[in-house]
């Protein structure tokens, strides 16, 4: 049971560090305000790190991960750029990010209670994860 709850929080965790990084890469560039583009960078590096040691946690249980779900994926890239076509101010992109981060948080927590015999380092990882989440979420509302 411990080692079927840890690869699967991992999977989860693999996912959405996956999706983040992919929708902090999406929006970059676009931001115009130096100071949000870098929390921005930050961030991503941050979720690159974490991506780097959750699949070497999953390389321990021979697991090769987990990718987003492809409908998800494709809304969220949908949403960003209807809404970047309509207003391509720093705004909407603090917007978007901040649902993206929240909507991290809540299925990372999800996650993170369903599966309580994971062990503990993997456990560790997902509440990095959403302290990651968290984090960029509070740092961008100056930009709303």
């Amino acid at each position: 049971m411990i080692e079927q709850d840890t690869v699967r929080l991992l999977r989860e965790c693999d996912a959405g560090a996956k999706m983040g990084v992919d929708s902090l890469n999406d929006v970059i560039e676009r931001v115009e305000n130096r100071t949000f583009q870098q929390a921005l960078v930050k961030s991503r590096e941050a979720h690159e790190a974490l991506s780097g040691e959750i699949r070497a946690e999953l390389g321990r249980y021979q697991d090769e991960g987990k990718d987003p779900a492809a409908i998800a994926s494709a809304m969220s890239w949908l949403k960003a750029h209807a809404e970047m076509a309509m207003d391509a101010s720093d705004a909407t992109v603090a917007d978007l990010m901040t649902d993206g981060c929240n909507m991290g948080v809540k299925s990372l927590s999800k996650y993170l209670n369903q599966y309580q015999a994971a062990d503990e380092k993997s456990k560790g990882l997902a509440k990095r994860l959403i302290i990651e989440e968290e984090h960029l979420g509070q740092q961008i509302r100056a930009y709303l």
